[in-house]
């Protein structure tokens, strides 16, 4: 590799993980505690392995979607099949699907495999962060580390603030669909926070972790995770 090549590459590998970076440790934990996860301390794992994966892994934690494009369940689903491969737009609602197919993968095997839902619980926590799901524009680059950061100063003492509703996931087809609408749901807060010139409300920005909450609760049940026993 000639040096211009390598510092190419090596400028390009400090341009995503800028870009791959969403919310904070303590909020991914606290989503995945929301959802009853047992394995909830799993949940940081995905931003910790960029650190050794480099690219491989950055790509699994956003889309940079063009303004106005819709998610679909097809495009969910198309994405699976890029989990773990270098693609600068990103295949985040791909890595969803894939890696909750590890677990279950092996789990039929008789193996171990949290490690394999602490990466979906991750992703799922992406997946409500608007700006993982609107272009790495200049707003983007401005406002991205604040978002990520907004909520997350003591947020694990308050474990009732991110709020749950019911989602029903029974197949592969029913969770890339709800991944389609909580990445839409992101999306479009994304484009107007990026129209109006602000930054998302706290009461905005915990409806976002909501969805992520919800949904992995769901997949939770779908996969028969360990769960928290009930507060008692």
């Amino acid at each position: 590799m000639s040096r211009l090549s390598a510092t190419i590459l090596a400028l390009c590998v400090c341009f995503w993980a800028v870009d791959s970076a969403a919310w904070h440790d303590e909020t991914h934990l606290a989503v995945a505690r929301a959802a009853g996860y047992a394995k909830w301390y799993n949940a940081t794992g995905a931003d910790m392995a960029k650190l050794k994966a480099g690219l491989t892994e950055q790509h699994n934690h956003y889309v940079n979607n063009r303004t106005g494009t819709v998610v679909t369940a097809e495009a969910v689903l198309r994405q699976a099949g890029r989990y773990n491969t270098i693609e600068p737009r990103g295949h985040l609602y791909g890595a969803i699907l894939a890696s909750v197919r590890d677990y279950m993968g092996a789990k039929a095997e008789g193996k171990y495999g949290e490690y394999h839902l602490g990466f979906a619980a991750h992703y799922l926590g992406d997946l409500s962060m608007p700006l993982h799901n609107t272009e790495y524009d200049a707003f983007n680059r401005k406002n991205h580390a604040k978002i990520d950061g907004m909520v997350d100063a003591g947020i694990l003492e308050r474990p009732g603030r991110i709020e749950t509703y019911p989602v029903t996931v029974r197949s592969e087809a029913d969770l890339a669909r709800e991944v389609a609408r909580v990445a839409n749901l992101a999306r479009e807060l994304g484009e107007r926070i990026r129209a109006e010139k602000r930054l998302p409300t706290e009461e905005e920005a915990y409806a976002q972790l909501g969805h992520s909450a919800s949904l992995l609760k769901a997949v939770i049940v779908y996969t028969e995770a360990p769960r928290l026993a009930p507060r008692g």
